[in-house]
């Protein structure tokens, strides 16, 4: 056990560390292209910070251990929600900008409800609950419309740059091709630390379940899903720090989007991801705590506060503390 344990926070490392060195590199690339910090929020950071939970669960569905997919995913977004933006709140009162509100909630809120109707949907029928291929299909169609929108914005973006600054970096060649060489070398080496840290990861966390007694959803759930979200975490609290509270914002919101459409989606169509008991409770707490938002992002003068954050985050640990005493 003790060397399960050991792997497992080995495993949690490597994915935040190459978790950190490819949100780095991929937003060295987003900002020498001249994209907003919200934008680099939604596309490049958010699937940089899920790019964990991507290597967890395509992993999890290879080694024909799928019950933990499903818990990561959901319990990655309800981590994102309560815990990280509940958190970095409280750290650092929270801008949010009006395309957030009136676009980026509503796809969360959008890419929520479509797993929910998925996953009920054999349920209703009389069959296993499970995300099979064809759901895993729909997820991917429905993510293809949240990147058509962003980058239709990039593309936006750039054809506003002022022509002075188009110039300025096309007179810096050298610097240019340094920053880029670097950039791809972080990108590379982050996502070899993900792919070894969720080998590692998905082996360790399965042994626990087995020793414990615990099913590995809620290993996934809750263990698994907190460790994957640590670059979010560190992503959020750093950017507020830096005072770009768009990039924090943007990156809980477009993670999940990611984490619902994209890693969900794209571990469908690999192999079944079974709904487990508890699974449609469990996506019931996200579309709750998503529902929450909107009013908090509503309120003073678009703001999310330190006492919306608290609340956020007293809500995740008291459905996490009820979800692993129940499972």
């Amino acid at each position: 056990m003790t060397s399960s344990i050991l792997f497992l926070f080995l495993g949690l490392t490597l994915l935040l560390v190459g978790g950190d060195l490819l949100v780095r590199g991929a937003s060295g690339l987003a900002r020498a292209a001249g994209v907003s910090p919200l934008i680099v929020g939604l596309t490049v950071v958010a699937f940089g910070t899920s790019a964990p939970e991507l290597a967890v669960n395509l992993l999890a569905a290879l080694d024909g251990k799928p019950g933990l997919s499903f818990g990561n995913v959901v319990g990655s977004n309800l981590a994102n929600l309560g815990f990280i933006l509940g958190l970095t709140a409280i750290v650092h009162p929270l801008s949010i900008q009006g395309k957030i509100i009136s676009r980026e909630i509503p796809l969360m809120l959008l890419a929520t409800l479509a797993a929910l109707a998925l996953a009920l949907d054999p349920t209703l029928t009389g069959r296993d609950a499970v995300i099979d291929r064809g759901d895993g299909v729909v997820l991917l169609l429905f993510f293809t419309i949240f990147l058509y929108a962003a980058t239709k914005e990039i593309v936006s973006q750039r054809a506003r740059r002022d022509p002075l600054v188009k110039q300025a970096e096309r007179s810096q060649p050298p610097g240019q091709v340094r920053a880029l060489v670097v950039n791809v070398a972080l990108v590379v080496v982050g996502l070899a630390g993900l792919v070894y840290g969720g080998d590692r990861t998905v082996e360790s966390a399965s042994k626990l379940a087995l020793h414990f007694g615990v099913s590995e959803s809620v290993v996934g759930l809750l263990v698994v899903a907190v460790g994957t979200s640590l670059p979010e975490l560190a992503t959020s609290i750093l950017a507020v720090r830096k005072g770009e509270t768009d990039i924090a914002v943007g990156n809980v919101v477009g993670s999940n989007v990611f984490n619902l459409l994209l890693v969900l989606g794209t571990t469908a169509t690999v192999a079944e991801v079974p709904v487990p008991a508890g699974g449609i409770v469990d996506l019931l707490a996200v579309l709750v705590l998503s529902l929450v938002l909107v009013p908090f992002a509503l309120s003073y003068d678009r703001r999310l506060v330190r006492w919306e954050g608290a609340v956020m985050m007293l809500g995740w640990i008291g459905y996490s503390t009820w979800r692993f005493l129940s499972g």
